[in-house]
Formats: C-alpha cells, sequence, structure tokens
C-alpha cells in the first residue's frame, strides 16, 4: 500500500467509528449521522457517544469516549461543538483513532477566534498523528464499506466515481445524480475548511485509489496553487478529471469568499492552467456528473470521427449541428459500410451521416448496425439518437383502454423488449470494439423516473442515457479533448 493510501485508510476504509455528539434528539446532526451509517448499512463497529448514556435508535450507547475498546475504532466523526473537540480528539487518540472527519462549524468560517480555534485543531492534529477532514463539513461516504458518514443524504450506489467538493451541498447534488442514473461514487467528501486536508490531498488520493477511475470536484479557491496544479497534471496523466469552478465571476467570487473563506483565482489564469493540466473544466452540476460518468463508463475515444444514428431525421440534423460547433470530424459514411447496410434495409434510408435507417428496421437490424458501426476502423465514436420511441408506444398500448386485447398485449411487450435490447446492444458493441456509443433520448425530460425500458436499458448496462443529442456531444467533445491530451501527453 503506497504511502498516501495508507495515510487515507482509516478515513474511507475505517473498521469502526467513534461518533461525538449523538443526541437523543432526531434533528441533531450526531444523531442525524448514527442514522444515515445505520440505515444504510456501514460494515464496521459504531460506538455512539452520548453523555447521558440513552439508548438511541434502539442501540446503546457510550457516556464517554474512554469507554470504548482501545483499537476498535481508527475513524472518529466529530459533532459536538467546538470549544469540546481539541480534547475529543485526545481522548479519540488514545483508543487508536487515526482519522477525523469534523462536521463542527464555529471556526474558521466563523470569526477571528474560529480562526484561532482550528489552528490548534490542525496543530492538534498534527501532533497526534491523525487526518482531519473538516472541520464544517457536511459529512463523507465510501461505498465500498457501505459509510454513509453525513449530516444529511444521499447516499449513491456503488461506482467508480470519487468526489471531493469545497460545498456539501454541491457535493450532495453530484451523488443525488449517482442515486438517479445509477452510475455510483466509490468516494465523496465535503471538504468543508480544509484545515489540514485541502482538495489537492483528496484528488492526489484519488488518483493512487485503486477504487478510483474519475474524479469529480467542486472548488472555489485553493490556497497553494503551484500544488492545486501539480496534483491535477499528476492525476491526469493516469486518470479524467472533471472540475466545477464557483466563484467565476465578480459576484460568484464574494459568495465563494463568504462562504468557504476561500479567495477564489483569477478567470482567465485558471482557465489556462486547466487546459495545460488536462483537467475537464465544465460550468454546471449536472454537466459535470454528466461527463464523470461517461469518463467512468464508456472507453475513451481514439480520436473525433463521429457517426451519428438516429431513428428521427430532425435530431440527427440538430445533433449534426452540435457536432460540427463542437469540433467533433461528423465523417462521411465509409462506403463499405454504406453498402453493408443498403443490404439490411430498404432504399428510402439517408446514406449520409446522420444515418437515419427511415423506419426501414427489422427486429434485428439495430443491434446489427450498431456492431457494424463500432467495428469500423475508420469510426472513432457513436451517438445513438431516439432510443425508446418504441416502448413509449408499448406502454401507451398497455396503459389504454383496449389492452390486453386486440394483439396490443404482444405488440407492446415486443416494443418494450426491443428498446432495451437496443440499450444492452449498444453497451455490448461498445464494450467489444473499445468505442464510446453514447444514447441519448428526449423521454428523459417527461419520463425522468426511467419508465421507459430504452432508457431503463441504459441504466441496466450500468451507463447514461443522455437527455438529447447536445448533452451527448458534450460529454464525447471532451472525452475527444481528454484524449488527445494523453496522446500528447505520451508522445
Amino acid at each position: 500500500m503506497s504511502g498516501i493510501v495508507d495515510r487515507f485508510h482509516p478515513l474511507f476504509y475505517p473498521r469502526g467509528i467513534i461518533l461525538t455528539g449523538v443526541s437523543s434528539h432526531p434533528g441533531k446532526f450526531g444523531a442525524v449521522t448514527f442514522h444515515n451509517l445505520l440505515r444504510f448499512g456501514y460494515q464496521g463497529e459504531l460506538f455512539p457517544i452520548n453523555r447521558d448514556g440513552a439508548e438511541i435508535l434502539g442501540h446503546a450507547t457510550y457516556k464517554t469516549i474512554s469507554e470504548v475498546p482501545e483499537g476498535r475504532a481508527d475513524l472518529a466523526f466529530i459533532c459536538t461543538p467546538s470549544k469540546l473537540n481539541e480534547e475529543l480528539l485526545r481522548d479519540c487518540a488514545k483508543r487508536g483513532v487515526r482519522a477525523a472527519f469534523v462536521a463542527s462549524a464555529g471556526y474558521g468560517e466563523a470569526d477571528e477566534a474560529g480562526k484561532a480555534s482550528e489552528g490548534r485543531l490542525v496543530e492538534l492534529a498534527n501532533e497526534l498523528g491523525i487526518v482531519l477532514a473538516g472541520p464544517n463539513g457536511q459529512g463523507l461516504v465510501s461505498t465500498a464499506v457501505s459509510m454513509c458518514a453525513q449530516i444529511a443524504p444521499p447516499y449513491p450506489p456503488p461506482g467508480p466515481i470519487s468526489m471531493a467538493s469545497q460545498s456539501g451541498n454541491i457535493g450532495a447534488s453530484f451523488m443525488n445524480y449517482g442515486v438517479l442514473s445509477g452510475v455510483g461514487f466509490s468516494k465523496g467528501v465535503s471538504c468543508g475548511n480544509s484545515a489540514q486536508l485541502e482538495l489537492a490531498d483528496y484528488l492526489e488520493y484519488y488518483a493512487a485509489d485503486p477504487d478510483t477511475t474519475v474524479s469529480l470536484a467542486y472548488m472555489e479557491g485553493v490556497e497553494d496553487g503551484r500544488r492545486f496544479l501539480e496534483v491535477a497534471r499528476a492525476h491526469t496523466a493516469e486518470k479524467p478529471l472533471v472540475v466545477v469552478r464557483g466563484g467565476a465571476t465578480e459576484l460568484g467570487k464574494r459568495a465563494a469568499s463568504s462562504h468557504t473563506g476561500a479567495l477564489a483565482s483569477n478567470e482567465r489564469i485558471f482557465a489556462g492552467a486547466c487546459r495545460q493540466a488536462g483537467i475537464t473544466r465544465v460550468e454546471t452540476v449536472e454537466e459535470a456528473y454528466e461527463i464523470a460518468a461517461t469518463f467512468a463508463r464508456q472507453p475513451l475515444p481514439r480520436g473525433p470521427r463521429t457517426l451519428v444514428f438516429t431513428v428521427a431525421g430532425g435530431w440527427g440534423v440538430l445533433t449534426a449541428d452540435a457536432c460540427h460547433r463542437a469540433g467533433l470530424n461528423l465523417i462521411p459514411i465509409p462506403e463499405d459500410l454504406c453498402d453493408q447496410i443498403d443490404r439490411m434495409v430498404p432504399s428510402r434510408w439517408s446514406r449520409s451521416n446522420p444515418i437515419d435507417l427511415a423506419g426501414g428496421e427489422t427486429r434485428d437490424t439495430i443491434p446489427e448496425v450498431l456492431d457494424l458501426m463500432a467495428r469500423h476502423p475508420n469510426v472513432d465514436a457513436i451517438i445513438y439518437l431516439g432510443i425508446g420511441i418504441q416502448a413509449a408506444q408499448g406502454n401507451a398500448f398497455e396503459s389504454g383502454p383496449f389492452h390486453p386485447d386486440y394483439g396490443l398485449d404482444r405488440i407492446a411487450e415486443f416494443h418494450q423488449r426491443q428498446d432495451r435490447r437496443y440499450a444492452l446492444a449498444a453497451a455490448e458493441a461498445s464494450a467489444q470494439h473499445r468505442k464510446p456509443i453514447l444514447i441519448a433520448s428526449d423521454l428523459l425530460h417527461t419520463d425522468r423516473d426511467y419508465g421507459n425500458t430504452g432508457p431503463l436499458g441504459v441504466k441496466e448496462s450500468g451507463r447514461i442515457a443522455y437527455p438529447s443529442g447536445h448533452r451527448a456531444v458534450r460529454a464525447l467533445a471532451r472525452m475527444v479533448a481528454y484524449s488527445r491530451y494523453r496522446e500528447n501527453r505520451r508522445s
């Protein structure tokens, strides 16, 4: 185990957790965190501290930290008032704790006295050899041990994304998208005031962490910009790093300063530094999650040569425009591929890129065409538009007054089965030929609970569906840019 992986191990893989400030009042942060750890099935031992020794959520508690068996807990989650925490940290160290997450507020974000208190807490943690996250943070998640140590949900499904956020609520937004789409997280942490551990420390750890495929970060500012960029550059040499930055405007800078006390960087300098370091920088939370999930589940494209495959002409036209604006190469359809498709469908199909079969496909055509496109040596990536249309009609048959008579039960089931099949076929062709196939469906705007077997099939395949061709293009363009960056670094 490398040095940094070993250092962070008790923070993200604790064998036991001491929780301070666990009140019998279910609205208090300590009680909420205790509940969330129990609710989501934390795999280690829990040692809740309640000064009265009251039973909470049907579990016995400890009146003092000294009652906790020595060596059974290596993480402390601290929700007590700041004036108590130095003594509590010393007591935790005596029981074998090697990491602490401090959710308590009233530190550097509050006033000068709070800053002084925060400095003392860091000095003490360093003296005790304790890794200190926070203070003033929302919590942390590690799905490998089913740990939801947070003062608020959500708890995402397991997956390859690891997240660090300088805002607890933005971090929760990232994880909510994971809950919705199914492409989940390995780890997540709210940095809080970053008193000891800064954003760069988490990213350095994620770069070395074998359970992390892509890192996702929200930042408002950094104290040591040079170190941040050095860490980012080392990270992007191995894994993608997706960053959303708040405080890019003057109003945003003032908001960031009041939120974390961090000074936002110069926008122009920051943008150039991101390009040089290979950081995938985006503007919104939803785009950040989508692109991180794309990196997590799709193979990197070898280049920009793109085919658009559509079941409706208008979507193809708009997506072609988006490809052009994003710098993707919407290649002419290769002649041999054109000949192969020509033998499969009636002559009314488009014979050009975007490839529109114009309704001439039979039950096996779409999986076969997806495989033909993905295996072609002149194609780097595919965007597939319109999945779910058949299933939507199947749902309409199934929910109407004529079902199941008149053969509607059979045709509804057929339509629903086919769209699921297409989604799985796209994932299979992508994995087999190591090329990204991104699927977009406008049904996600009106059917966000995935009550359609097309988007549901994409989710089942472990990937995300995009709500529009434009969103798929945007994600693919980011992948192409990162792939070029990696290639340039190797050359």
